[in-house]
This record gives structure tokens, sequence and C-alpha cells, in this order.
């Protein structure tokens, strides 16, 4: 299976060097699944864009700093690719930024919430559970690193977890058992040194210090991230099937 990373988001350069780009962050986690798996990557941050939806045979789109309402000229582009996608039933999973814009491309309403920073460890409760999500506790938690959330669902659309900060953390459109798109607003992807490293660069900047300091702490303890990794390749693979024998 090849999977194309839309790279939405650019890690400082500060910490590049240590923890590489964001699509190597997600090749080592779904590799870690699954070691047949291919990888090309689009830099949609640059102004790249595929030309069709089936140069990969799935999309994942990264986080990214921006805001999905940001003017930006590769922000309409990317959501009339991400409408392509569902159109030719070429299934995404966005992270982050990614859950983001795919429920504005299809209709919803992403925007910077009054509800504050999520940062750091995070606890989430599935409300919905296909089948492909049967290894997942019924609590779970992952790294989260956002201000901005959906807050408004395109229809058609599965909410499978949420928290009190953020109702609509986990997405899945269309059949939830074999979904055209899943989208979770945390990081999966994220290791605990990469989130350390990337709160210090910000703290004090970007949210207050000891905000910071206590989500420093919060980070190191158990996450579900290997689930999540389990999960969506479980998943994608699901999908090709279907559409193998259809």
């Amino acid at each position: 299976m090849k999977i194309g990373i839309l790279e939405t988001g650019e890690v400082h350069p500060d910490l590049k060097a240590r923890h590489g780009d964001y699509p190597a962050m997600f090749e080592a986690m779904l590799r870690s699944v699954d070691s047949g798996l291919e990888f090309t990557t689009v830099r949609v941050v640059a102004g790249e864009m595929p030309a069709t939806p089936t140069q990969a045979d799935a999309w994942i789109v990264t986080g990214s700093r921006h805001g999905v309402y940001d003017d930006l000229p590769w922000i309409a582009p990317l959501k009339d690719f991400l409408r392509d996608c569902i159109a030719a039933r070429v299934p995404v999973v966005g992270i982050c930024f990614g859950h983001q814009i795919l429920a504005e491309a299809l209709g919803g309403r992403a925007v910077k919430s009054d509800r504050g920073w999520g940062l750091g460890g995070q606890d989430y409760e599935v409300v919905t559970r296909p089948g492909w999500m049967a290894d997942l506790p019924d609590r779970f938690a992952v790294r989260a690193l956002h201000q901005d959330q959906v807050v408004e669902l395109p229809q058609g659309v599965t909410v499978l977890a949420q928290s009190p900060h953020c109702p609509y953390a986990a997405l899945a459109y269309g059949d939830p058992e074999a979904p055209q798109a899943l989208t979770i607003q945390p990081h999966p992807e994220y290791g605990a040194d990469f989130m350390d490293d990337l709160i210090a660069l910000r703290a004090g900047t970007a949210f207050p210090a000891d905000m910071a300091a206590a989500a420093r702490v919060d980070i190191r303890r158990e996450v579900h991230n290997e689930n999540w990794a389990r999960m969506i390749v479980d998943y994608l693979h699901r999908v090709a099937g279907t559409r193998a024998a259809a």
C-alpha cells in the first residue's frame, strides 16, 4: 500500500535535526505496525499539490501551525483536493489540522476555540466503536497541542471519541465500519521527547509558562499512540480490501 503524506506544516528548525519532520514521524509510527507500507510526501505547505487522488492508495494530512481559516494560497486547493479524494473513494486520514480542514472542506466549521489550549496528555472517551477500533480502551489518552477545533460537523459524519474539552475529537466519514475518511484532533505521531522540546520552545510565547510546565509533566504518562497506529493501518487495509472486492 502506498500512502501519500500531505505535509501542511513544518517542524521548527531547532527541533528538526533531532526529531525529523512530520512525514518522518508518520512513517515511523505506521511502519512500526506494517513494515511493508510505502510512502510519498507532497509538500503542500510549500505550494505542491498532487495531480490526482489516485497517485496514492490513501492520504494522510499532517498537523500545522496554520489555521484552516488563514489566507494562504494552498488552503483552497487542498480543500478541493480532499473533496476529490472523497469523491474518488480514496481514503483520507487527518490529524489535528488535517482533522479540521477535512471538516471544513466537506461543509463543517473549525475555529479558534474559546475553550483555550488542549495541551499535553489528554483523555478521551470512545462514543462509537466500529470493528477496527476493537482494541482501543473506552477511555484513552493521546498527546495534544491545539487551540483550533471542529465546532460544526459535515453531514454523514460519526463522532468516534470526545472529551469535555474537545467534543469532536475523532470522526468517521461515511460508514463507520469502512469510512471514506478518519480524522483525529490530537497527535498519535508525537513522541514524548518531541513534544517536550516543542512545548519548551514555545513556553511563554504561544502559551503561558505555567501551562507549559504542567503539560511537560503530563506528556510523560502512558498514551495510546500504538493503538492508534494499529487502528489506522487496519482501517486503511479494510478500505483497500473493500475497494478491491468492489
